[in-house]
């Protein structure tokens, strides 16, 4: 995925600003938000091609980066997890680091384990899951590069 083809940032207002802040600073402002650790996660749009960036809180197990997707609990998945599961090539910056990653979506056995970690990062995850009637997905993101 490269970097010097132009980054569509989320649409919605706080997030951009928070991408914005992160980028600006090279993770030094937004890094940390709310008291949550966040990544900038960089997916290729599945219909437009269009490199797009969003914020999102993140967890780690041993060397590899953990999402949910949860999208507040919505019936619908978020778009950046729509993305990766059509090109899971992505981008990640995490603090001023930079690198490429490849996305899996959790199987039912590793999910079990790795929602642990991320519910306790994120209790809501949580309340999500409860009130959505689709099965949450947690993604583990594996680094492709140095």
């Amino acid at each position: 995925m490269p970097s010097k083809q132009q980054i569509t940032d989320s649409p919605k207002g706080w997030v951009a600003k928070h991408i914005q802040d992160y980028v600006k600073t090279d993770g030094k402002k937004g890094h940390k938000w709310n008291g949550h650790l966040t990544l900038l996660l960089t997916t290729r749009g599945r219909k437009s091609g269009v490199l797009r960036r969003t914020a999102l809180i993140y967890g780690m197990d041993g060397e590899n980066y953990l999402l949910v997707a949860s999208n507040g609990g919505s019936e619908t998945p978020p778009n950046w997890y729509l993305n990766l599961l059509e090109n899971p090539k992505v981008e990640l910056q995490v603090g001023a680091e930079k690198f490429s990653a490849k996305a899996k979506v959790a199987s039912a056995k590793e999910k079990t384990r790795l929602w642990k970690i991320m519910s306790k990062i994120f209790p809501t995850y949580d309340k999500y899951q409860a009130k959505a009637e689709r099965e949450i997905p947690l993604i583990i993101l594996k680094r492709t590069s140095h």
